[in-house]
């Protein structure tokens, strides 16, 4: 197993922070497995594989690029810049551009094994390639959705940081995402591939979720580090919400419906504002004429008020149609 030595300073000091070039990296990985994970993914890759596939098509050179650069168990480190506090997605790709290109054939025979292929081994644009492709997925199928997606990484920052404030980071590390944990004995365990450890203790140590079901590790030694790590579940796969009936709508209007629906799995004040879209006042509005009613229930979870269905909003919601299969819209991809 990987795992990285962090004092508590550092850890103390860690934060979460949201990237659009993660978003955009973790998007293209989507894109390149072709593999939804759930219905909005499904939507997503319908609007955009097509279009992917044909710029790959016809750019053979870009596409070994990418299948060389997503190794198995390693990908390409210039693809992936530690994300950084603030930055903007055209600050981020220009540091892929800017990598030297002997910098970038080294990261590659990294991520797969073996000598480089003959079409990569003696070009000098592979980072500019790679900042155009990454630029393309960000201004085709990503930034359209970025304000949605946003809220729903917020909102997964909030629900963190009140785990924070409620177990600690040991039981928030621990969740984050599969093969990342704290061993203890200010070792924290990365992924489950057996690399050397890494003393990170006085580094800068960021945490960044993004929405698809992606996950990993990027550095600029011996200052920076992150662990990029899936948004929540329940956040990523309703990111755009769901679809309520319209007898459900034509009985609590609408949006108030919308609130019921989403409410199979706990949900803050905040996270539902996220995924709806809606106002935090109306969010609120809805909620209180919802409990008023006795179909949802409240309990706190540290600094957080979580919401959720009880079982006559659950009779409800089944009697309408709007079970767990109800389809989802819009976009949310390996660990």
């Amino acid at each position: 197993m990987g795992w990285w030595q962090v004092n508590a300073d550092t850890l103390a000091r860690s934060r979460f922070v949201i990237s659009p070039l993660a978003e955009t990296f973790a998007s293209l990985r989507l894109l390149h497995t072709g593999t939804a994970t759930h219905p909005g993914e499904r939507a997503w890759l319908t609007a955009h594989l097509p279009a992917y596939r044909h710029r790959l098509a016809h750019d053979p050179t870009t596409a070994l690029l990418v299948r060389v650069g997503l190794g198995r168990d390693w990908i390409a480190d210039f693809l992936t810049p530690t994300p950084r506090y603030g930055e903007t997605f055209e600050e981020a790709v220009a540091r892929v551009r800017a990598v030297a290109p002997a910098l970038a054939r080294d990261h590659l025979v990294r991520s797969r094994p073996g000598p480089l292929p003959a079409t990569l081994a003696d070009r000098d644009d592979l980072p500019e390639r790679a900042a155009d492709l990454l630029t393309h997925v960000w201004e085709e199928a990503v930034r359209p959705y970025w304000d949605r997606r946003r809220r729903v990484l917020e909102a997964d920052v909030v629900a963190r940081t009140a785990q924070v404030g409620q177990g600690g980071w040991a039981a928030v590390l621990d969740a984050l995402r599969p093969g990342t944990r704290w061993l203890g004995g200010n070792r924290l365990q990365v992924n489950l591939h057996e690399y050397p450890p890494r003393e990170i203790s006085g580094a800068e140590l960021v945490f960044v979720p993004v929405t698809p079901k992606a996950g990993w590790v990027a550095w600029e030694e011996p200052q920076r580090y992150a662990v990029i790590y899936p948004c929540a579940g329940a956040l990523a796969e309703h990111r755009d919400g769901r679809t309520a009936p319209a007898a459900l709508g034509a009985l609590l209007g609408p949006a108030r419906a919308a609130v019921l629906v989403l409410l199979d799995s706990p949900l803050s004040t905040t996270q539902l504002t996220a995924v709806t879209g809606q106002a935090l006042g109306s969010v609120g509005r809805h909620l209180r004429v919802l409990l008023d009613a006795g179909l949802v229930e409240r309990r706190r979870a540290g600094r957080s008020v979580l919401y959720s269905r009880t079982a006559a909003g659950e009779v409800l919601v089944t009697a309408s149609g709007a079970g767990a299969g109800t389809t989802t819209t819009g976009a949310s991809i390996r660990l």
